[in-house]
């Protein structure tokens, strides 16, 4: 099937230009920031860098993103949609609110939510074109902007705001877990109202020593049995692995490191997290390419993922982030602003071209002479902008992730199937960091031997 059309709305190069009466030798302007609304979407936050008058230029070299809005065909339609009837705008508009730093705050995972509303400088409406987005990349602002009224002067504006807005498209495969993951169920690949089973799979666990084993998701976190021996109790042997419609397997996330508590407490830690690694198959065996580390952190699941070289040094930590246990969230991998370049790891195989998709030429995308497969899978990360997401459930609740990849960083199923197990992983980590004092589901206790390529 074909990818799903989707549009990322970009916001970059935000700079602030003072007059130069705001600044003396002896005393500085307060931090500024601002945040960014579009209808009905979660508010973003980024910090503002300013210049002066004297040092400023026509324009802004720097290519550094700030915020990022992705739309999927039903959003993209909503958006245009309510804006039919808007007497103010005929197009959707996008607000940036521009502050003076408040009270200080704590940084934390959620700290953009509950950062402290300060002085506002002034607003910036950006009108969006969205008509056609899907197709074309459009460039809506690229230059300075007023926002603010000077109060000796009405007619002259105290402030100016450099912004930068492009919309461009970024379709993207879905796929959709139809159970949650330790239960073995099949991914459904996603493109509109149609879903087509694309992968099985197969989850495992060998040799668990934790004993509040036995019940189901929910029950578990309803439960609460005190364990005296914390030391003995830990959660290992538990792999997942994506097979292809024909039953070949072509990933497989497998956890490395138990998940164990910290002494002491009922919680794994992130001095001692728990991980897994990536495999996909290599010349009938299975070769490591990424690792995911997990740990509990307060209310919070930590998690970092890195891409491993074939020397296994200099590894490339691709995220390092965390998700409300209580309400969930998204696991993402984005380069739009990172640097990085990690070692080329070359599919030695494919067992099916993945997707329709082709680039106006009529060739794979990541697609490179001599790989045999069609896919130089370390490349794709040299490619900034979306990588990939998967949802989240929080604890307690019943998780079936959905998963979108990037088109370009798909050429063949093995590609697909490395994230897909990613996703897995990474949910099945918000049960491996659960509290020890709390239940696990049956499913974590059987016992059955890993499959072999």
């Amino acid at each position: 099937m074909d990818p799903c059309p989707f549009v990322r709305i970009l916001i970059g190069n935000l700079t602030m230009k003072l007059p130069s009466s705001s600044m003396t030798s002896s005393t500085k302007p307060p931090p500024i920031y601002c945040k960014i609304k579009l209808d009905n979407f979660p508010n973003q936050q980024a910090t503002i860098p300013y210049v002066h008058q004297e040092d400023f230029h026509d324009s802004v070299s720097q290519s550094v993103v700030a915020a990022c809005f992705n739309l999927n065909k039903y959003e993209l339609d909503r958006l245009l949609n309510n804006n039919k009837s808007n007497k103010t705008f005929t197009t959707p508009c996008l607000k940036i609110e521009v502050y003076e730093e408040g009270r200080r705050f704590e940084p934390s995972c959620f700290s953009s939510s509950r950062r402290s509303s300060g002085k506002l400088l002034g607003i910036v409406q950006v009108k969006l074109d969205l008509k056609g987005a899907e197709n074309r990349v459009v460039e809506i602002c690229n230059g300075w902007i007023p926002i603010g009224v000077d109060k000796k002067n009405k007619n002259k504006n105290k402030n100016e705001l450099f912004v930068s807005v492009k919309t461009e498209p970024d379709p993207r495969f879905v796929f959709k877990f139809g159970g949650e993951p330790e239960t073995s169920p099949q991914v459904f690949q996603i493109q509109g109202n149609t879903k087509q089973a694309v992968f099985t799979c197969n989850f495992t666990c060998r040799n668990s020593t934790d004993r509040n084993l036995g019940c189901s998701r929910l029950e578990s976190y309803n439960s609460w049995q005190p364990e005296k021996d914390q030391s003995s109790k830990e959660r290992k042997g538990w792999s997942i692995t994506v097979h292809d419609l024909s039953g070949s397997p072509v990933a497989m996330a497998s956890m490395v490191t138990p998940f164990v508590p910290s002494p002491g407490t009922d919680q794994v830690s992130k001095s001692n997290p728990g991980a897994w690694l990536i495999l996909r198959p290599s010349q009938s065996t299975w070769k490591p390419w990424g690792r995911l580390e997990a740990w509990r952190d307060r209310s919070a699941l930590g998690y970092r993922f890195q891409i491993l070289n074939d020397d296994d040094t200099n590894n490339t930590t691709i995220v390092d982030s965390c998700i409300s246990t209580k309400t969930g969230g998204k696991f993402t991998i984005d380069t739009t602003n990172s640097n990085i370049i990690p070692t080329p790891f070359t599919s030695p195989q494919s067992s099916c071209d993945f997707g329709s998709w082709t680039t106006e030429s009529g060739s794979r995308p990541n697609s490179r002479p001599g790989s045999g497969s069609g896919s130089d899978f370390g490349f794709l990360f040299q490619k900034k902008g979306f990588v990939m997401s998967s949802t989240v459930e929080g604890v307690g609740n019943c998780s079936r992730p959905a998963v979108e990849i990037g088109v370009r960083h798909v050429s063949c199923t093995e590609d697909a199937a490395a994230f897909v197990a990613l996703a897995a992983a990474m949910d099945l980590s918000m049960d491996a960091c659960m509290s020890f004092s709390h239940k696990l589901r049956k499913e974590f206790v059987q016992h059955k031997s890993f499959d072999f390529v």
